[in-house]
């Protein structure tokens, strides 16, 4: 199937698709990798994933039990539904047309943190005890260390945020491998 001769997905159809480990795997890998693969490649990561082990560390029979699963059963699906395009004689595997409306689908929703509440209610404890603390009449060195610890918490919270930005774009999602 080109990308021309694509059609919408029924919701079904997407949640079929999404309802296997694999298939979920398998798009959330290409998506990171933003260009074509080796189906070997592909089948290598998920091997490592669902046996908990480096890619280094598998035996050969983990290998091909899953090369053969998406070789055979998970990869056409995927391609009758316009979702990825694999070349058999390169052996590639990317994603087509029909992967932008599963991915609808596909991102968790909800999970990410209102890092703006983090903020303001810093922001908010801060200024209302700096308040405080002039009103009561604190000596400068008090404030000015209180507005350190109000300032290094900005830091902590602006590394934290900063840290599981950059941590969900390289960590595999935890709903994508079903671990027994």
């Amino acid at each position: 199937m080109s990308d021309s001769d694509y059609h919408s997905l029924s919701q079904d159809t997407v949640f079929d698709l999404l309802s296997n480990s694999r298939r979920r795997f398998v798009l959330h890998y290409l998506e990171r990798a933003g260009g074509p693969v080796r189906l070997s490649e592909l089948a290598a990561e998920i091997a490592a994933t669902e046996n908990d082990v480096s890619v280094d560390e598998l035996t050969s029979q983990q290998r091909k039990r899953t090369y053969v699963s998406l070789y055979q059963t998970h990869i056409p699906k995927l391609q009758d539904a316009g979702a990825v395009s694999y070349n058999a004689e390169t052996g590639m595997v990317e994603l087509a047309a029909g992967a932008g409306e599963i991915g609808e689908y596909f991102h968790q929703q909800g999970t990410d943190r209102q890092w703006q509440y983090y903020y303001l209610l810093l922001a908010g404890v801060g200024l209302v005890l700096y308040a405080l603390a002039a009103l009561a009449g604190v000596s400068t060195g008090v404030l000015f260390l209180l507005g350190a610890v109000v300032f290094g918490a900005f830091g902590v919270i602006a590394a934290t945020h900063y840290l599981s930005i950059r941590r969900g774009r390289t960590e595999l999602p935890t709903n994508l491998v079903d671990r027994e």
